[in-house]
């Protein structure tokens, strides 16, 4: 039986997680080893700001959809989202959270997708203009997303019954493991 260990999480959900591990930790402590401890992976983006409002936290409950990328949006979806995205009206592009959040905001996209420092892609763009740099972010977005997005509608069209499957067959491991896991508990407790 093959039990989760790892979780993953932003950094503003590790809280919860935190209330697994000790959870887990103190059940135990009492009972023996029946509960993994998990641990959390943290993604290296720990905040993706809204495209709308870039001093705040990019939300799927926002009201306004174009403050959002979503994984399943189609590359027009995402450059009219990223054409429309908050910035300023100065010129160039340079990389200053508090006084250019915006503008930041998408180099910060771009270096969580290049693997480069905000500096140095601020220095590579330094005599863009803002509707370039938004270009060139939404081309990025869109390659790096383009992947998922097929595969997801290749699953969706699927007339095979391939999701039903997949989920029979998760119901099944699913019910095998809390059994095993119900049986250890009763008899850690002496049920």
């Amino acid at each position: 039986m093959t039990r989760a260990t790892h979780v993953p999480v932003g950094e503003d959900q590790r809280q919860h997680l935190e209330f697994s591990r000790y959870t887990a930790n103190s059940f135990n402590h009492l009972y023996g080893p029946i509960f993994p401890i998990p641990e959390a992976l943290i993604s290296p983006a720990k905040r993706v700001m809204s495209l709308k409002e870039p001093t705040s936290k990019m939300s799927k409950s926002h009201a306004d959809e174009k403050s959002r990328i979503i994984l399943t949006d189609s590359p027009a979806e995402i450059r009219k989202k990223v054409k429309v995205a908050l910035t300023d009206s100065e010129a160039g592009v340079t990389y200053d959270p508090v006084r250019r959040p915006g503008v930041s905001n998408l180099i910060e996209i771009l270096s969580h997708l290049e693997g480069v420092s905000c500096e140095e892609i601020a220095s590579e763009h330094q005599s863009a203009s803002l509707r370039a740099l938004k270009e060139h972010v939404a081309e990025r977005i869109t390659f790096h997303l383009q992947e998922i997005r097929d595969r997801y509608i290749s699953i969706m069209d699927d007339k095979t019954g391939y999701l039903e499957m997949v989920a029979e067959e998760g119901a099944e491991a699913a019910r095998a493991n809390s059994q095993k896991t119900m049986r250890q508990i009763r008899e850690a407790m002496g049920l």
